[in-house]
């Protein structure tokens, strides 16, 4: 089976929305996941920072061993993330995992199994501490949508 990034983007498109694709396929122009790494980092270098006041204990990640604060929304019946780390390496990460989420339904995002980090070929280069702290923040992209589609009064 052929695994080239040009069979994997063709692959992916099935199930991934168009920016999505969009975000995966600017990323795996790069060749060398290296490459891909310190895009990701610069990229999330240029999105707005979030603010100190939202840097609080509530928005803060369990589970990762950086601090890692995630700020989730809902506006229009579509999630939202803003996102800030101590470490520019783990920004870059979580930032990349947010703007994949963003703009997605609850349950589109619920609905979507692709992982970018697999998908860009970064998860073998992360050390494993990297990578559970990353699962946990999946996980908490995951539980705020599912959080929205069993309440009864989802957030504005």
């Amino acid at each position: 089976m052929d695994f080239s990034p040009d069979f994997v983007s063709v692959r992916l498109h099935v199930s991934l929305t168009a920016r999505q694709q969009q975000l995966l396929d600017e990323l795996l122009f790069l060749d060398d996941p290296q490459e891909r790494l310190a895009a990701i980092v610069e990229r999330a270098r240029h999105r707005p920072k979030l603010p100190a006041d939202l840097r609080t204990p509530a928005h803060r990640v369990p589970g990762c061993t950086s601090s890692v604060w995630l700020v989730s929304e809902l506006r229009d019946r579509r999630c939202h993330f803003r996102t800030a780390a101590d470490s520019p390496v783990v920004l870059g990460l979580v930032t990349l995992l947010a703007e994949f989420h963003n703009d997605l339904t609850p349950a589109e995002l619920l609905a979507t199994t692709t992982d970018p980090l697999e998908a860009l070929h970064l998860s073998r280069n992360l050390s494993p501490t990297r990578r559970h702290g990353l699962t946990a923040v999946r996980t908490a992209l995951r539980a705020f949508a599912a959080q929205q589609l069993s309440s009864p009064n989802p957030q504005p």
